[in-house]
């Protein structure tokens, strides 16, 4: 499910950017598993990196793995540039 800001910016052309809550995130590594393409885990079962830009061709798996995520750690949202 596409949530207004995520739906927005899909609307404006800008890029994805995931982000992982690293206080919320319990370290399931469930996005790892969704998402192998932008997400591994570090030697503590973390994911990582906390943020990057999801390609176009990965969004629909991005919006899945942070829907599924048990901590909902996991937040979608526009990419900023800085100009």
């Amino acid at each position: 499910m596409e949530t207004a800001e995520f739906a927005v910016s899909r609307a404006a052309g800008t890029r994805t950017l995931l982000r992982v809550n690293p206080i919320t995130c319990a370290g399931h590594g469930l996005c790892a598993e969704l998402l192998p393409e932008l997400i591994s885990l570090d030697d503590w079962g973390y994911p990582m990196p906390i943020a990057v830009e999801v390609p176009r061709e990965l969004e629909g798996h991005a919006q899945h793995a942070a829907a599924a995520c048990p901590t909902l750690a996991i937040v979608l949202g526009a990419a900023r540039h800085a100009h």
